[in-house]
């Protein structure tokens, strides 16, 4: 029989703690929220924290200091064991107390402490005499049969839930891969832009030194042919000097030939070093814009559960994913703001 009780009072108080946590988030919030760890109305931690209360404590309600003391004591641990276990089956903080004064690794906070303190002999003294007189008049076939039924719910509960966490945590490591190789692809868009630059503008230098050099050598052995052409012009006769100049000016034209030819040359090493560049940036890009809309996929796959989990826990965090968590949760949030616009 005392089996048959302990269920019935996790039930009931996993249940009436779950109107509690909804009752707070709808005042602070204004709207209706599931604050609850399961999709149930039920919250696990309530029940089996309450139901351990009132187990232990009950032999101590008559001293009132010291079933205060003992109630402050023992909720501290549960909730602290409870934040810790669930960060490391799930990698996520459901919780955190960490901006709170006399937080401890921010699972629990001792101010919050004193006051379920406060609740706990509250419960001990006042509220759980009557649930247990209330539960007293349930026939006990009836009652086995409803917690066979709501254990079985639980337990479908917890797994869908479960699923739904490894799902969110799946999705998160998928993200969270597209982002580090989005980073990584946007440090080799700016590597292939310096190095562009950089082989271009030592190209061009390169290719400017050699025409400055091929075009004053170039009007050295013109200025030296016009001189002695002028030389030998005074001393031959009209034909003779038809024929310099006529040399004269074809050694100009050959110069000037041979100075476009390495405009030419120049440019085309140009585009060629512009071309290649741009080829690599081109794939890059397409590559990101490729991830970009993977990313956003996945962002928008996240589960019924995932959601509202994020909805329950305002203060949740990823332990592996946090960056990306945010992210997702902050899409979450402009999505429902958008749609209360509508």
């Amino acid at each position: 029989m005392q089996i048959y009780y302990l269920m019935l009072y996790f039930f009931v108080y996993g249940f009436l703690g779950w109107c509690t946590e909804v009752a707070y988030a709808t005042t602070k919030q204004r709207k209706f929220v599931n604050r609850g760890f399961l999709n149930g109305p039920i919250c696990p931690i309530y029940g089996v924290g309450v139901t351990v209360v009132v187990y232990f404590l009950t032999p101590y309600k008559d001293n009132l200091i010291l079933l205060y003391a003992l109630s402050t004591v023992l909720v501290t641990v549960l909730e602290g064991l409870t934040g810790y276990l669930m960060d490391k089956i799930f990698h996520h903080k459901w919780w955190d107390y960490t901006n709170q004064p006399l937080n401890i690794g921010g699972y629990v906070c001792l101010i919050f402490s004193l006051v379920w303190g406060v609740a706990c002999v509250l419960i001990v003294r006042v509220i759980h005499p009557v649930i247990h007189k209330i539960l007293t008049f349930i026939p006990h076939t009836l009652g086995i049969v409803m917690l066979a039924v709501l254990e079985i719910c639980i337990f479908v509960d917890l797994y869908v839930t479960a699923a739904g966490i490894l799902k969110l945590n799946h999705q998160l490591e998928a993200m969270a891969k597209i982002a580090a190789e989005l980073h990584e692809i946007s440090d080799k868009l700016g590597e292939n832009i310096h190095e562009g630059m950089m082989d271009t503008m030592e190209a061009t230098e390169e290719r400017r030194k050699k025409l400055e050099a091929a075009t004053a050598e170039s009007r050295k052995k013109l200025e030296a042919a016009t001189e002695e052409g002028r030389r030998k012009l005074e001393n031959v006769t009209e034909e003779s000097r038809r024929k310099l100049e006529s040399a004269t000016e074809e050694g100009r034209r050959k110069l000037e030939a041979a100075t476009e030819g390495s405009r030419r040359k120049l440019s085309e090493g140009r585009t060629r070093i512009g071309g290649t560049a741009d080829e690599a940036r081109q794939q890059l890009q397409a590559r990101s814009e490729e991830l970009r809309k993977k990313y956003e996929e996945l962002a928008g796959q996240g589960g019924a559960v995932s959601r509202r989990l994020m909805k329950a826990f305002p203060r949740m965090e990823s332990r592996q994913y946090k960056e990306t968590f945010n992210e997702l949760r902050e899409k979450l949030r402009l999505k429902e703001k958008m749609k209360r616009k509508k």
